[in-house]
């Protein structure tokens, strides 16, 4: 099997799409979480950054102790370590290893060899606790698991974002095939998800696999659709995101239909990212400035834009890639700072072979 034409430059534009939109939403993430959508929007009031269009300052404000001043575009050389790019580069790491064939028993004990506990969070560190606690000691060498691993996903936090930060990936390397990049993605977030946390996982993965197949970013979606239960609390999610799409006040009404949700639930985040992309499907920055701009998971959305809107093989604008050098920052055990075009060639390579074992 064939890639398409051009699909490595789809690959080039997803990973740049990504890491850029992490950056720009990872300095006012604490921020948007913790203080809310009025902090946020007064702190880029206050920056001079509405619309959002470019990396975030850092100004001194009434809000500016919940922003990390390092993180700022003063301060961008690289890109600074983040989960959801951490997340992304372990599916790398495992799929280059476990190929199509990975299970979950593969993602745990990749887990435990290389995911640092400081760097995971809500599911992933429950999901972690249990690994150790439960866990045969042999288990990360080979062994059985001495339990049931389901038991991982049997925590609080089972519906929230964190394995949708995980999926893009899976549907990078499966162009074209939706069902493949949904069935090891379920692999992956089932680990430590449940419901509506895997199946917003198994949307983002399957619409980025789709998007090579299809013509539009809109039939991509549809698509992705069919990968998802009937009932599926993530299908609503897409269809409001759909109805508010060109309308500028469409983050607001994600807020007010999810009004009391946790900030970093999988559905209303899910529904910003619907928004903000099929809003902007030719315009980089503002896809995901409207993404991080509109609050709740702001790096993780500003990401998962990002990397889908690349997937499309529209260029990245220079200005949004030259800041951080193309210097990648992970901390994954073993692995330090990257160079974002060898983890471009390490993506291609596995799309190729992936696509060969079919």
């Amino acid at each position: 099997m064939n890639l398409p034409d051009g699909y490595c430059e789809r690959l080039r534009g997803a990973w740049l799409g990504r890491v850029s939109g992490c950056q720009l939403g990872k300095p006012v993430e604490l921020l948007s979480m913790r203080q809310g959508q009025a902090a946020l929007e007064r702190y880029l009031d206050r920056a001079g950054s509405r619309p959002l269009r470019n990396y975030i300052p850092f100004v001194e404000s009434e809000d500016s102790e919940h922003v990390v001043r390092r993180w700022c575009r003063q301060s961008l050389r690289r890109a600074e370590a983040d989960d959801d790019i951490n997340y992304c580069v372990l599916a790398l790491q495992m799929l280059e290893r476990f190929g199509s064939r990975l299970t979950t028993e593969d993602v745990a004990r990749s887990w435990l060899h290389s995911l640092p506990p400081a760097m995971t969070f809500t599911a992933e560190r429950a999901a972690l606790k249990v690994l150790l606690d439960r866990g045969d000691e042999m288990f990360a060498y080979g062994a059985d698991p001495g339990f049931d691993l389901a038991e991982c996903s049997n925590n609080g936090y089972n519906t929230w974002i964190g394995a949708q930060i995980r999926a893009d990936l899976y549907g990078w390397v499966c162009p074209g095939r939706p069902a493949l990049a949904a069935r090891l993605v379920r692999q992956d977030a089932e680990l430590s998800h449940r419901g509506d946390g895997v199946d917003g996982a198994v949307l983002i993965a399957a619409w980025g696999s789709a998007m090579s197949a299809e013509p539009t970013l809109e039939s991509a979606l549809d698509r992705a659709l069919e990968e998802l239960p009937e009932e599926s609390g993530c299908r609503e999610a897409v269809a409001l995101g759909r109805s508010v799409v060109g309308d500028r006040a469409g983050g607001k009404a994600v807020h007010d239909r999810y009004v009391g949700l946790s900030p970093v639930a999988t559905v209303n985040n899910l529904a910003l990212v619907v928004w903000s992309l099929l809003s902007h499907p030719e315009d980089f920055g503002a896809a995901i400035g409207e993404a991080v701009a509109a609050g709740l998971d702001t790096d993780c959305n500003g990401a998962t834009v990002g990397g889908l809107w690349g997937l499309q093989g529209l260029p990245i604008p220079e200005r949004w890639t030259d800041p951080w050098q193309g210097r990648v920052s992970v901390t994954l055990a073993g692995i330090g700072e990257q160079r974002v075009d060898d983890l471009i060639a390490r993506t291609v390579a596995l799309t190729e072979a992936l696509a060969g074992e079919s």
